[in-house]
């Protein structure tokens, strides 16, 4: 099963995607999703970063949208040129559209800010193959009460999503190669949420099969979404 992360390089973070590529193939990872928002994309050249680090580069967006009208704007202009696009939620308005576009491949941080997550929008992400994010970052860089309530917030998003059989990536959001963790790392803080002993892999692997799967989709081999070409 392969690993991706997916982090936020200079100028959304702090380190530039080749330093993060570095930090990524050394801790084991496979892959690694930049997921810069859409006002702060990165100048970086995927194929020489990862025949240099032999790690693959996938070029994603992390679109941050005041509502559900202008994130489908969006999402129509990065759609074609990103490999991986995901919408940053946080509103029950940006959830909910999210979960209802197949257009969309994850639904970021869904439960930060006024953001709430329910059985109705677990089904839809499961009917619209969208994938919701399990973010660890607060988990892992908060402490206190803000801590303890993104411990909950985790745990009642994967509950949901497991009844639902919804798909989901796992991901610690680091916007630095500093606030990178291992596979191993993620592995037993999924422990202690008491998360499934496979749900940590299993979503690291998600960001990679969502990759192929959009390369895929926009090769040669399909003349329109769905649609392969006979003998392919």
């Amino acid at each position: 099963m392969t690993r991706y992360e997916a982090v936020h390089a200079h100028p959304d973070g702090d380190a530039t995607v080749a330093r993060l590529a570095l930090a990524a193939s050394e801790y084991g990872y496979d892959g690694l999703v930049v997921r810069n928002h859409g006002d702060a994309l990165p100048e970086y050249d995927a194929d020489r970063i990862s025949a240099e680090y032999g790690i693959d580069v996938v070029e994603g967006v992390e679109i941050r949208a005041d509502d559900p009208g202008r994130a489908s704007g969006f999402v129509g202009s990065h759609r074609d040129s990103r490999t991986i696009v995901a919408l940053h939620g946080g509103t029950v308005e940006l959830n909910r559209f999210a979960v209802e576009q197949p257009a969309v491949d994850v639904l970021a941080h869904p439960m930060v800010g006024d953001g709430d997550f329910n059985h109705v929008l677990a089904k839809a992400a499961a009917k619209n193959g969208v994938h919701v994010e399990l973010s660890l970052a607060r988990v892992l860089r908060a402490d206190g009460g803000e801590r303890v309530q993104a411990l909950r917030d985790l745990r009642k998003l994967r509950e949901l999503l497991a009844d639902a059989d919804a798909p989901f990536v796992v991901s610690a959001d680091p916007r630095s190669h500093l606030q990178l963790r291992a596979p191993r790392e993620l592995r037993a803080l999924g422990d202690v949420l008491g998360f499934d002993t496979d749900a940590i892999e299993t979503g690291l692997a998600a960001w990679g099969d969502l990759a192929d799967r959009n390369r895929e989709r926009g090769s040669d081999a399909f003349v329109e979404p769905g649609v392969r070409l006979d003998g392919e």
